[in-house]
């Protein structure tokens, strides 16, 4: 199909990241004509999902590409003709650098497992800081490679070709293998909430602690589902309104972040945020409760009330919260647990802005703010290619671009040429920030943002449910420094194997992703090793597995910034730093209206009474919403088996 694609669209996409995901379902369900592509062999660019085996094919990918060359001229510049030129775009992705891995687990006494061969047998050794070089754009070393790093040669009986492609049936099998694991559920509406809780074992005997071995982690490798990068939902937020309106939450299915965590004086502890939690919590006395709650009552309408922060806007908010006869234990869950912000750079007004969010959220979907997509975030930008499949977009991956090609007179792009030497014409072209080439980009400043993925055989703070997924900020410890925020998942999220949990920590960079947050790692964690396993109770999570990356935030980049872009050509962005995904709705929103100022930006779904196929007056019976949308995406290359629509989020 790629070989002889059509020549005409109105829109051509690149990339598939959650921003021009968006973007191409919002094209294709407006009528256009849409070709949406992606060089890479997975949906999702940065935003993607891996399984374990994935994750490790993915390494080798960057490493691989940061090794090779630049390419030969290719045979495309014999199609520009003389009243054209050409913008070469980016050969190789350079968005992710610094990766480096570590494997503490054990190695197991799985011989069929290629893995292990690489890894050290005393794991100790592994956490040397002396031993471990800092890598260069994600290029590892032979001699790291060999001796420290977990090898990147997997099963091929579990390798799968990419991150669980829309394409991909397997995907299918694994979820439903997950049917055993208890799941929290919601069929959520505007203003309703129908909860589902899970049937939990009571057992009055805590569980021993379990030996993991790294050959276990990739035999149950396809449990994983890693995300690169690490987000929330809030349930008040732009991207759960953009899913209901536009009934793309049918394809995805969500549960609540369970608890809000704060790390003060060395220690984790649960904020209460619910006005139950508040009384129910025995870390706060009753005067801090009702101090507390007085405080929080007014952050909802603080707006109406300005004399009680007027005189602090040139403050910082942790400033303002000394002002207000708040205890220093109070100002800590406040500052970091609620308004997640830093001391240093946050003010008044953004502080008190953030606390009216966060409690704006509470209570519509749980008692915390927050949903978490099931099989990993990046299941939210393959729900919105399918949504523009099934309005008749084209998807094609592993499909490259070498140019665009642009009319002397007039300036504007008029048609790309991609690696087989297709010329194809549109009259809009979204681009994703990572395809532009450095000449484009030499006057660009991009920020970097520190990433880690770890694998915990324990939670950070242990309850009587293992089931607790969990969002920890750590305050930095030296002034102007970044906090530390850290998403914890359970098995239960279809996000790693039973018995462990997939720990994701992200910050701001200041050095590499190792050096910004391995202080971290080491106060909550310990290296995981078979002699400390045999202890009854361990003061911190046992550390199996590491990652840690640094990641490229083009978020804050205007247009202006980039070198002689043709007004038709619009730049996406890649993830930023922040909690939510609020940047990129509103990014995709934004250029919707600058390419089609008249039309709505994905309206809902029509009723499937009043559609009409060619060579029908009227259809001959009504026709169930499920029919339609089923016929569609099984008729469509990018679908996948969905469960029944009385299982996932929807309007």
């Amino acid at each position: 199909m790629a070989n002889s694609l059509p020549t005409e669209f109105d829109v051509i996409v690149m990339g598939t990241g959650l921003p021009e995901s968006i973007l191409a379902a919002a094209c294709s369900r407006s009528g256009q004509r849409v070709l949406h592509l992606d060089s890479r062999s997975y949906y999702g660019g940065n935003w993607a999902s891996f399984s374990f085996p994935g994750l490790l094919s993915w390494l080798k990918e960057h490493q691989q590409n940061s090794d090779t060359g630049e390419e030969s001229p290719a045979a495309w510049q014999d199609m520009i003709h003389e009243t054209e030129e050409a913008i070469p775009l980016c050969k190789k992705d350079e968005t992710i650098q610094h990766a480096e891995v570590f494997c503490y687990a054990s190695q197991g006494m799985d011989g069929n497992i290629e893995e292990l061969s690489a890894l050290q047998k005393n794991p100790s050794c592994v956490a040397s800081s002396t031993l471990i070089k800092p890598l260069d754009s994600a290029c590892l070393s032979e001699e790291t490679h060999s001796s420290h790093i977990t090898s990147y040669e997997v099963p091929t009986q579990d390798t799968p070709k990419n991150n669980e492609e829309i394409t991909d049936t397997a995907e299918t099998s694994v979820k439903e293998e997950y049917c055993g694991y208890d799941t929290y559920k919601h069929t959520v509406s505007d203003g309703t909430k129908d909860e589902i809780k899970p049937v939990l074992e009571d057992n009055s005997v805590p569980p021993k602690r379990k030996r993991i071995a790294y050959s276990q982690i990739v035999k149950e490798g396809r449990r994983f589902n890693i995300d690169l990068s690490s987000k929330l939902l809030y349930s008040q937020g732009l991207l759960i309104d953009l899913l209901i309106k536009s009934n793309v939450s049918r394809y995805a299915e969500f549960k609540n972040v369970t608890r809000i965590l704060a790390f003060r004086e060395g220690k984790v502890e649960q904020v209460p945020c619910s006005r139950a939690d508040v009384f129910n919590s025995k870390e706060l006395t009753m005067v801090e409760k009702r101090m507390l709650m007085k405080f929080l009552t007014f952050c909802l309408d603080y707006e109406q009330h300005p004399e009680e922060y007027q005189a602090f806007t040139q403050c910082s908010f942790s400033e303002y919260l000394k002002t207000k006869n708040l205890t220093p234990s109070l100002q800590h869950f406040i500052l970091h647990s609620i308004a997640m912000m830093s001391e240093s750079s946050c003010t008044t007004v953004d502080g008190l802005k953030a606390t009216k969010t966060f409690l704006q959220c509470l209570g519509r979907f749980g008692n915390t703010p927050f949903l978490f997509p099931l099989y990993g975030q990046g299941e939210i930008p393959q729900c919105f290619c399918r949504m523009c499949a099934v309005f008749g977009g084209i998807y094609c991956l592993r499909h490259k671009v070498q140019c665009l090609v642009v009319d002397r007179e007039s300036g504007r792009c008029k048609a790309i040429i991609d690696h087989l030497g297709q010329r194809i014409n549109a009259k809009y072209f979204i681009v994703e920030d990572s395809y532009l080439s450095e000449e484009t980009c030499s006057s660009v400043q991009y920020k970097q943002i520190s990433r880690a993925v770890l694998i915990t055989d324990q939670s950070v703070l242990k309850t009587d449910s293992d089931q607790q997924i969990s969002i920890l900020i750590v305050p930095p410890v030296e002034p102007g420094a970044h906090a530390v925020r850290i998403i914890e998942l359970c098995s239960s999220t279809m996000t790693c194997m039973k018995d462990t949990y997939l720990v994701h920590l992200t910050c701001s960079s200041s050095k590499t992703a190792r050096e910004d947050l391995e202080s971290v790692v080491k106060k909550l964690f310990t290296p995981y090793s078979e002699t400390e396993v045999d202890k009854e109770e361990l003061p911190k999570p046992g550390l199996l597995w590491a990652l840690y990356f640094n990641m490229r935030d083009s978020s804050g980049v205007s247009r202006s910034s980039y070198n002689g872009l043709p007004p038709n050509v619009y730049v996406c962005t890649g993830p930023d730093c922040g909690l939510g995904s609020e940047h990129a709705v509103k990014q995709a929103e934004t250029l919707f209206h600058e390419i089609f100022p008249s039309e709505e930006f994905c309206p809902p779904p029509p009723n499937p009474e009043d559609i009409f196929f060619d060579g029908d007056e009227k259809p001959s019976e009504p026709l169930g919403t499920n029919n339609i949308v089923m016929a569609k995406l099984e008729s469509s290359e990018g679908s996948k088996n969905l469960e029944s629509s009385g299982k996932h989020l929807q309007n």
